[in-house]
């Protein structure tokens, strides 16, 4: 005799919403969750991530603008980048985040504050030709 182990229903609906931010070579994937709680960054407590007033007012600019700081919070992995990347890229998730709730109201607010737009400044890589660099040109011979 088999036995059946009895079949365990997943969850149809997400309980949170999925976005990505970018900033040059940091990028930030969001979970935003309904109701109160800590805002993480990789496993850590987003205050202890992003030491400092000035990061803390950069990270929580999305909630302030809509007025939603005690509705919603956000568990985030960030990669890539320094901490001034990895900080904005992660302003930028909880935006896009943030307009998947409730587009048509939050949409312009966002925007006029400029929290949606990425910000796609990279290196230059270096030239085939230039000496290793990317805009030296190798000496000329001749004087």
């Amino acid at each position: 005799m088999t036995e059946t182990k009895p079949k365990i229903k997943p969850k149809s609906k997400k309980d949170y919403i999925y976005a990505v931010g970018k900033r040059r070579t940091a990028s930030a994937r969001a979970r935003l969750f309904r109701g109160k709680g800590e805002t993480t960054v990789n496993g850590k407590l987003a205050d202890k991530y992003f030491p400092g007033a000035i990061n803390k007012d950069i990270w929580t600019k999305p909630f302030r603008v809509l007025d939603v700081t005690d509705k919603y919070y956000a568990t985030i992995r960030v990669l890539g980048g320094g901490i001034k990347g990895q900080l904005e890229a992660t302003a930028h998730a909880i935006a896009k985040a943030l307009l998947k709730v409730e587009k048509e109201n939050f949409r312009p607010l966002l925007k006029k504050a400029g929290l949606l737009t990425r910000d796609s400044r990279i290196r230059q890589r270096r030239m085939v030709g230039t000496g290793g660099k990317s805009r030296r040109a190798k000496q000329s011979p001749k004087r």
